[in-house]
């Protein structure tokens, strides 16, 4: 086991323990609203509020047992295709949104509300415990998912760019830089799209910036895969811009699209979004689909899944 290998070990280890306090968290929130000890969020009847929170549930239990899956041996016969889509859906949801936590706690703003069910009323320890398994579980993954992929498809990491056979660049690569470029309009303040322009808070901007950073680093690394240039370009380099920001475009926008379209809907108080609802739903069906196709041209330059 080399150096890297024993720093995998460690963080996928440090992962799972990070997100357990989310996990019970949530099953607190469900056991309490449904006995009536706890309240429910904000605008949301307890039939809401359970089936979301489960889900939040369901989703946590898998990130524990995708951290295992990356360091027990158990997890080097699971298909590696269940193992890579679960680790990259994992990387976009998390790993990319570190710098959103980071810039959201500096600027008072926090992360939290994009996991799923939290209530702004929340107490501070909850809020604190939150926002400790979601930068535990991103920083951990930020390290054992490379150390995984390395350990299971070692050429995949081998070589430059050039290396590769050279293809067209994908439509994909294409329609993610449109929607980032979108993204990063709105966080600098454009209002093309724009319903609700009181509804624009500061969680929102970074949001958005850090979104459209993703889209288009992901996007161009993409390309620059498919395009085998530059030549000299270490491989792993746009591989890991690549599979981060293909993952956050499917990923956070596979979460947000039913969770717009619920809120439209129901229209729960405080649930509004500055953004009209055609604009927003396009964004993200082309963000889902960007995000898939970019994937697969990932998978087909740099790893055969067994």
């Amino acid at each position: 086991m080399d150096r890297w290998d024993r720093v995998g070990r460690r963080a996928a280890y440090g992962a799972a323990s990070a997100l357990l306090p989310y996990l019970l968290i949530k099953v607190s929130w469900v056991v309490g609203s449904l006995v009536g000890v706890l309240p429910v969020g904000n605008g949301f009847g307890v039939a809401e509020w359970v089936v979301l929170n489960t889900v939040t549930i369901g989703m946590a239990a898998i990130g524990i047992a995708l951290a295992l899956a990356l360091v027990r041996p158990w997890g080097m016969r699971i298909p590696g295709a269940l193992v890579a889509f679960c680790a990259w859906v994992g990387s976009g949801f998390l790993v990319s949104i570190l710098p959103f936590a980071v810039f959201g706690a500096l600027l008072d703003g926090g992360g939290g509300s994009q996991g799923g069910g939290e209530d702004p009323a929340m107490p501070v320890w909850e809020g604190v415990l939150v926002q400790f398994s979601f930068l535990g579980m991103g920083l951990g993954l930020a390290l054992a998912v490379p150390a995984y992929l390395r350990r299971r498809w070692p050429e995949a990491f081998a070589g430059r760019v050039g290396d590769g056979p050279r293809t067209a660049s994908p439509w994909a690569a294409a329609v993610g830089a449109a929607v980032g470029l979108v993204w990063l309009y709105w966080a600098v303040g454009g209002t093309v799209g724009i319903a609700h322009p009181a509804g624009r808070v500061t969680d929102w901007y970074v949001l958005g910036a850090v979104s459209g950073f993703w889209a288009l680093a992901g996007s161009a690394a993409v390309g620059m895969v498919a395009r085998a240039r530059p030549a000299r370009l270490p491989r792993w380099l746009p591989l890991v811009f690549g599979w981060v920001g293909s993952g956050s475009l499917f990923a956070w926008s596979s979460w947000k699209l039913p969770i717009t379209l619920y809120t439209t809907w129901a229209d729960p108080v405080g649930a509004g979004r500055p953004e009209s609802l055609a604009v927003v739903v396009v964004l993200l069906l082309c963000a889902v689909a960007a995000g898939a196709a970019m994937l697969r041209t990932l998978v087909r330059t740099r790893i055969r899944v067994p």
